[in-house]
């Protein structure tokens, strides 16, 4: 017994140009010099979304914590509706449907939150469950999806996934180190969602067929989200991408083997684009053809990374893709430093 991937859905706040914000705001910022502007246009993004508009950035770069959680509780709701509603709507089904909404996100807190918001705004049945799937990092729509997968199948009951990271009320002030230079250049904002139910073995969809982890505490250090007093500050060693090399292949190999699987069966690879060296990493690191991560490539340039939203938006664009029926693999890192892989199987 498995899930099925029924339905998905995304959305996006406007988009912006991103030339266009450095030399409207983050040349400045970041202290200008050509150092600065190699990282910045060299991350592999040209265009991001934004709840925030460029003219308010900083004054987004002075807020307190607090002031910045109050932002999220107002400007994430409406854009977690939208999206859900979309991928009820491409699956068929109604709020009324659904067991179970588990949000991902590690962008914003607050209680009575997210979660709670659509149960209204949707809205879900009284006894629907909610759970929340909080400061995870890019990696957390896989775990996520694990969860909500083990529900659909112990419960028989459709449930939705949703991932929505609002990473630009987090600006840090002025930050002129590399890793802070690196972040601002990559991050965006979005929210995807999909929708599950238990696998009958017919019609078209995504079966999950497994999901699994595997974590290098003793790097722990070389990926981090930190809660500070002007929002939540990111943490990216230069490092990563050798770790991500070292462990994305034994990782892939295991999950295929168990399955009888290998890589060259695999016709499509949603990767998580943490930016240009991360997927240079893994692609290094599965002995992959270029053309193998395109769909990565191109949601990094044309949405940014936006923690963890991402992956979803890839595998939306390789289902756009025409794809062909059989195995799929999505990949997610975070902090721990932590890899999930998941094995999706496409049936049409």
């Amino acid at each position: 017994m498995t899930a099925r991937i029924i339905g998905t859905g995304a959305a996006l706040p406007p988009v912006y140009d991103q030339a266009r914000l450095w030399d409207d705001f983050f040349a400045e910022h970041l202290g200008g010099g050509r150092a600065a502007e190699r990282i910045f246009t060299g991350a592999g993004v040209r265009h991001r979304h934004s709840v925030i508009e460029p003219a308010e950035l900083a004054t987004i770069a002075t807020m307190s914590t607090g002031e910045r959680m109050r932002l999220y509780t107002e400007l994430a709701p409406p854009l977690g509706h939208q999206a859900v509603a979309a991928a009820l709507a491409d699956a068929g089904l109604t709020a009324d449907d659904i067991g179970l909404l588990a949000v991902a996100s590690c962008t914003g807190y607050g209680t009575p939150g997210l979660d709670i918001a659509l149960a209204a705004s949707l809205p879900l049945r009284p006894e629907a469950r909610r759970l929340l799937v909080g400061h995870m990092g890019c990696h957390a729509a896989l775990p996520a999806l694990a969860s909500v997968t083990d529900y659909v199948i112990a419960q028989q009951r459709p449930a939705v996934l949703l991932c929505l990271e609002l990473t630009t009320i987090h600006l840090q002030p002025e930050p002129r180190d590399i890793e802070q230079i690196v972040t601002h250049a990559l991050f965006g904002d979005a929210a995807t969602a999909l929708v599950l139910r238990p696998d009958d073995g017919a019609g078209p969809g995504l079966r999950v067929l497994d999901v699994v982890a595997r974590s290098d505490t003793a790097r722990s250090d070389q990926m981090t989200w930190d809660v500070t007093d002007l929002g939540f500050r990111m943490g990216l060693s230069t490092e990563v991408p050798d770790a991500l090399r070292e462990h994305v292949g034994p990782l892939v190999k295991d999950l295929l083997n168990r399955h009888g699987l290998d890589i060259s069966e695999v016709g499509g690879w949603a990767v998580h684009p943490g930016g240009p060296r991360i997927l240079d990493a893994v692609e290094d690191g599965l002995g992959l053809d270029p053309a193998a991560l395109a769909a990565s490539r191109t949601v990094l340039a044309e949405h940014g990374n936006c923690s963890s939203a991402t992956v979803l938006l890839v595998l939306r664009a390789i289902l756009d893709s025409a794809v062909p029926p059989g195995p799929i693999v999505a990949i997610a890192f975070g902090p721990g430093l932590t890899l999930y892989a998941a094995l999706l199987e496409l049936s049409t």
